[in-house]
């Protein structure tokens, strides 16, 4: 009882059942999001109010959490497929952290930016831009990609015809593009947007860089239950995609 509790126990619970409104997919996109975005403003004009203007850090924490929650809400019906959808069951883990954990730990770097404002050089700027920038592509490009091929899996990548897997449940599994250099390449992109995230508080404290530091562990977590669950699921044809895909998240390092 206490796991299906804190795990969930449905996986799309909806109110009234089965045709009614989802109540994972709201948390998942609506309040928590928002939330963290408004945070996020009050901190900044907080550091407005205090010294008569806003510095480039806080402009830069402020303007990239922007564009990845703006980015979320254009590109909405990818969530459908994404693992937390798609996998997840609704329970107490995912409504705590879609609706307290995200708005009030995600804006740890506004917060921090009030009390130690300072500036960076140009160069610095330009490197962490450079950083969110790259990695909001890889990000971007990898997740469009897996659900373009869900979508119409005749669809080519890179210009040629997608390679895949069809297991004995009939579920595909692919094997090229970004997909086949490792199994989750996308983490790579959030990782890459997490440290751009935190540089601009520069390295006066570790509280700016708990979101790093947790993000990549639970990104770590959610790859080994992914394996797991689909190690079970799909068995040896799991097996022979693992084979094929042999990194979990960085090729050549993990």
């Amino acid at each position: 009882p206490v796991y299906d509790f804190f795990m969930g126990a449905a996986l799309n619970p909806r109110v009234p059942p089965v045709t009614g409104f989802d109540l994972k997919i709201f948390c998942e996109a609506r309040p928590g999001l928002m939330g963290w975005l408004a945070i996020n403003l009050c901190f900044m004009h907080v550091q407005y109010a205090r010294l008569g203007h806003v510095t480039a850090p806080m402009v830069l924490v402020n303007a990239f959490q922007f564009l990845y929650v703006a980015d979320y809400f254009w590109n909405e019906p990818a969530i459908l497929t994404t693992t937390d959808i798609v996998h997840e069951r609704f329970g107490y883990m995912l409504a705590f952290g879609d609706l307290v954990w995200v708005p009030f730990t995600y804006t740890l770097q506004s917060f921090y930016l009030i009390g130690h404002s300072h500036d960076l050089p140009a160069w610095g700027t330009a490197l962490i831009v450079l950083l969110n920038a790259t990695g909001y592509y890889i990000f971007r490009a990898v997740n469009l990609q897996k659900h373009n091929f869900r979508t119409d899996p005749s669809r080519k990548i890179w210009g040629r015809d997608p390679e895949y897997i069809t297991t004995a449940r009939g579920n595909l599994l692919l094997v090229s593009g970004f997909w086949g250099l490792s199994r989750h390449f996308n983490y790579v992109g959030d990782i890459m947007m997490a440290a751009a995230w935190c540089l601009p508080c520069l390295f006066g404290s570790p509280l700016p860089y708990f979101y790093a530091v947790y993000f990549t562990a639970l990104l770590v977590h959610r790859e080994r239950r992914d394996n797991k669950n689909c190690s079970i699921k799909y068995g040896a044809d799991w097996d022979e995609y693992a084979r094929r895909v042999r990194w979990r998240i960085i090729p050549y390092v993990y």
